[in-house]
């Protein structure tokens, strides 16, 4: 909304006339349903070119950590430059090219639904922290009809917005105008701050928000026993069950330096629990709802904690290493 709201604003004022009534409140409408639908065909090409440059190139688990964590960053600044903070975090707002800006003018001055079709499709050369982290999802798919599935649904998905805002602009200018940025900013520096812990549990930090406010939880109220490793016989065969929030782990400790087989079975997850990840190995298993799938891996050879997480960091536990 900060980013294009002004190009949709632009839109609205091309089909403003000033004539009230039915026929003003059609124009806007109109003019609105153009811009929303060439931006949807355009993310959908979009998208499906993104994937298809994603089937050739694979990104390892590490540079999805570090390309989420710079995401973030880049978000962080952009609120940062929302608030006028300071003047150096206005090189984290992304500017639409010269030539591009010139024909956005131009195309405003016509009163049609092409030319809101027009600087709707040209959204795609005007990205925000938000969609950057969705180009880059659909860029990670790998594949060029998830790519613009991807894209189609982010578009859909934040199209009730816009079209409020297309038509209520003149309102939400008056209303919203002080309060806007703050709450802009604090929304972004909240989501930010959420990826940038995702970032970190798989590059395999042990700490994390999850696992702070589980320490804080347990301080306060009463928690299960944590698993004893010591006392627990280790097993070659984990069985993990799957669900919505998070895994179930039937037997946590594996020996020292052996091959473990994990055998996973999806129950409910349907969300990014799907992906099973093991952050210090860059294995990433993608079980669908369902479905169960096995892999084998070697142990560590020292005795510890060995993490493991969904595709984002958000849900996760330890297999406890002991022996040796």
């Amino acid at each position: 909304m900060a980013v294009q709201g002004g190009l949709l604003a632009t839109t609205i004022a091309g089909e403003d006339k000033g004539d009230g009534g039915d026929r003003e409140s059609k124009g806007k409408i109109g003019a609105v349903l153009s811009f929303l639908a060439a931006k949807l065909i355009a993310y959908t090409l979009l998208g499906a070119l993104l994937g298809w440059l994603g089937s050739l190139i694979q990104f390892s688990l590490r540079l999805q950590a570090t390309l989420t964590i710079f995401v973030a960053i880049f978000m962080i600044g952009t609120a940062l430059a929302l608030l006028n903070v300071h003047p150096v975090f206005r090189f984290f707002i992304i500017e639409t090219p010269p030539f591009f800006r010139r024909l956005v003018r131009k195309s405003a001055k016509s009163a049609n639904l092409f030319a809101p079709a027009i600087l709707g499709a040209f959204t795609i050369f005007i990205p925000c922290g938000t969609t950057q982290a969705m180009m880059a999802l659909a860029i990670a798919s790998g594949n060029p009809l998830w790519g613009s599935l991807i894209l189609a649904t982010f578009v859909l998905g934040t199209s009730p917005l816009f079209f409020f805002a297309g038509y209520s602009m003149e309102w939400i200018k008056g209303v919203l105008a002080d309060r806007f940025a703050p709450v802009a900013a604090t929304v972004i520096i909240g989501l930010a701050v959420w990826n940038i812990n995702g970032g970190v549990v798989l590059l395999g930090s042990p700490v994390s928000i999850q696992s702070v406010a589980r320490e804080f939880y347990c301080t306060v109220t009463f928690c299960d026993m944590p698993v004893n490793a010591a006392t627990r016989a280790a097993t070659d065969v984990v069985n993990i069950t799957i669900q919505s929030n998070g895994y179930t782990v039937d037997n946590p400790v594996i020996p020292a330096g052996r091959r473990v087989r994990i055998k996973l079975s999806n129950m409910s997850g349907g969300g990014c629990t799907q992906a099973f990840t093991i952050p210090k190995y860059g294995i990433q298993k993608v079980v669908r709802l369902g479905e169960s799938q096995e892999f084998e891996f070697v142990a560590p050879k020292e005795p510890g904690e060995l993490a493991f997480s969904c595709s984002m960091g958000m849900y996760g536990g330890k297999l406890f290493v002991v022996g040796g």
